[in-house]
């Protein structure tokens, strides 16, 4: 049965183990190409038996399958086109961080021209109590934001840039802090900052980071809020 199918084959100018497709005259394939499938098939039209000619059904599963495996040729390379589509969108979304400010995580704060600091504290479950603690550069602690009991998720604050006496803490740089508790014990949180993004870095392969200054390298998942 092999033997008189090659012959069929060679007979139409047709390898069974090469195609004749142009994608393959460099390359060699174990399949037969699109373009071999129909010169079989016409083949198999020419010489049919005229009073016992090829099922219907049969005909029409034969070109099901050979459109079913060309559809899925052409759909990865459109999967691979959007691929390249999308690495080039996230490589401009990226540069186009540079001079925005950001919110992400982080513990160092640099103060406002007009004084104080805006940030957010995340924590990771509902809490009876959630605070923010402000230090100087020294680890002097200058004051403490009570924000009361809270929802899991983010809670935004804003700090006028003042002591607990009431004098002016400066322009920083802060160290900020977040701890909250439960009825159960501690909640898991953690400041987040609004900084600038001065740089960005977009390596050959790998997702591009950004440079925030006190923070460091910053990776695009870790951006909660542009500012």
């Amino acid at each position: 049965m092999a033997s008189t199918f090659d012959s069929t084959l060679s007979s139409l100018g047709i390898s069974a183990t090469k195609s004749t497709s142009a994608a393959a005259a460099t390359a060699k394939s174990t399949s037969l190409g699109t373009s071999d499938f129909l010169k079989l098939l016409t083949a198999q039209l020419q010489n049919q038996d005229p009073f016992s000619p090829t099922d219907n059904s049969q005909m029409v599963a034969q070109l099901a399958q050979i459109t079913s495996t060309s559809g899925i040729a052409d759909m990865g390379t459109t999967l691979k086109a959007i691929q390249t589509k999308l690495g080039a969108t996230s490589t401009a979304d990226a540069l186009s961080y540079v001079g925005k400010t950001i919110l992400t995580e982080g513990s160092t704060a640099y103060g406002r021209t007009s004084g104080g600091i805006a940030g957010a504290a995340e924590i990771d479950g509902d809490a009876s109590a959630v605070r923010v603690a402000i230090k100087d550069a020294n680890g002097q602690l200058l004051n403490t934001l009570d924000l009361g009991a809270q929802k899991a998720g983010t809670i935004n604050y804003d700090w006028d840039g003042k002591t607990a006496s009431g004098t002016d803490a400066g322009a920083g740089p802060f160290t900020v802090s977040v701890s909250a508790s439960s009825a159960s014990g501690s909640v898991a949180g953690r400041n987040l900052v609004w900084a600038p993004v001065s740089t960005v870095s977009v390596p050959a392969s790998g997702s591009p980071t950004l440079t925030v200054p006190g923070v460091g390298q910053v990776a695009l998942s870790a951006v909660r809020q542009v500012g």
